[in-house]
């Protein structure tokens, strides 16, 4: 009995030091429909927290969560990644956990993994029915943190042959949602191998996430 007391306390210690050490962690979002919630879940977050900690100097958790939709627990993150190439439904109770989340002051980045527009416009318009996504011009303070895009998005990945675009939700002056299309930010992000990416590329693709990453723990 002893030893089950001393291992548990030991384990409590280390979970406080650690999230002492790291004081944010960012997070994918699991969601129903069907949809690839996970397309890019080996390399695609941690690549990106782990530029930003290097040339941001941030101190986000190495490591990513996953979080649903529905959960409190995404109240604990203040950035929340989504993407996938398939269906996505929210649930009313869903819709209005994220609407709260996001009023309250999170953000969430959507990154079209192809063919995920028409279904983020349906779902969204459940969180946020009072509102119409917009596409930021390109001196929007979002495409200037760190990292100066003059053009708007990078294109990383080719889909339709369209140019990339910018869109978001705007609640009360605020961006709460920011959603890359026909650029594939997140696949940008996963390491050059998986998609025999040019360097260049993925480059590109990791200084706007860093952009995002910025501008949502500063707005």
């Amino acid at each position: 009995m002893k030893k089950y007391f001393l291992i548990l306390f030991i384990l409590t210690i280390a979970f406080m030091t650690k999230a002492q050490e790291y004081p944010y962690q960012i997070a994918l979002l699991k969601y129903n429909g069907g949809g690839d919630w996970y397309a890019n879940l080996e390399t695609s977050l941690p690549n990106l927290i782990s530029f930003c900690n290097k040339n941001l100097k941030t101190n986000i958790n190495p490591e990513q969560a996953i979080v649903e939709v529905g959960s409190e627990e995404i109240f604990n993150y203040p950035f929340v990644h989504m993407t996938g190439h398939g269906n996505v439904v929210f649930t009313t109770e869903e819709a209005e956990n994220l609407r709260n989340y996001l009023i309250s002051g999170g953000f969430l980045h959507i990154s079209d993994n192809y063919g995920l527009n028409d279904f983020i416009c349906r779902e969204m318009k459940k969180v946020f029915p009072e509102l119409e996504f917009v596409e930021l011009p390109f001196n929007h303070p979002i495409y200037h943190q760190k990292y100066d895009f003059d053009k708007g998005l990078p294109k990383i990945h080719e889909h339709d042959k369209k140019p990339p675009q910018g869109f978001a939700l705007i609640y009360e002056g605020r961006v709460v949602v920011f959603f890359d299309y026909e650029c594939d930010l997140g696949d940008g992000w996963e390491s050059p191998e998986v998609h025999n990416d040019p360097e260049e590329k993925h480059l590109e693709a990791l200084k706007m996430g860093a952009n995002l990453i910025q501008f949502a723990f500063s707005f």
